[in-house]
């Protein structure tokens, strides 16, 4: 329910843009990200796009990546600057809708794609 598109292969340095779209099942997002993980590390949340909107970024990738999207289409994107090999990792969308009282609320991810920083 949530697709990701634009992982590939790009040298240090280089940019790229990862895009994420919810199906129209999904309502009532209350925040959208992007995770991160590689073979060696856990997920790491890397982007944080809220419903205010509001955007947090990890230390990690402050300065060099920028989330941006629209929590109400269900839709965001990650552009990813000034790539590193250490940013080699798969990415994953991921999704979570309003909290209400009755129900909780609803996760959802992504299927991931991969981003190899490489020469």
């Amino acid at each position: 329910q949530l697709l990701e598109s634009g992982g590939g292969l790009v040298q240090p340095g280089g940019s790229l843009r990862l895009s994420c779209a919810a199906s129209g099942s999904i309502s009532s997002i209350f925040e959208m990200a992007w995770y991160r993980q590689s073979a060696d590390k856990q997920r790491e949340r890397v982007a944080t796009l809220t419903n205010g909107p509001r955007t947090i970024y990890a230390h990690s990738v402050k300065d060099r990546f920028t989330i941006s999207g629209d929590t109400d289409k269900g839709t965001i994107y990650l552009q990813m600057n000034t790539l590193i090999p250490e940013d080699t990792a798969v990415y994953f969308c991921y999704a979570r809708t309003d909290y209400i009282p009755s129900e909780g609320y609803q996760e959802f991810w992504g299927q991931g794609t991969l981003v190899t920083v490489s020469f």
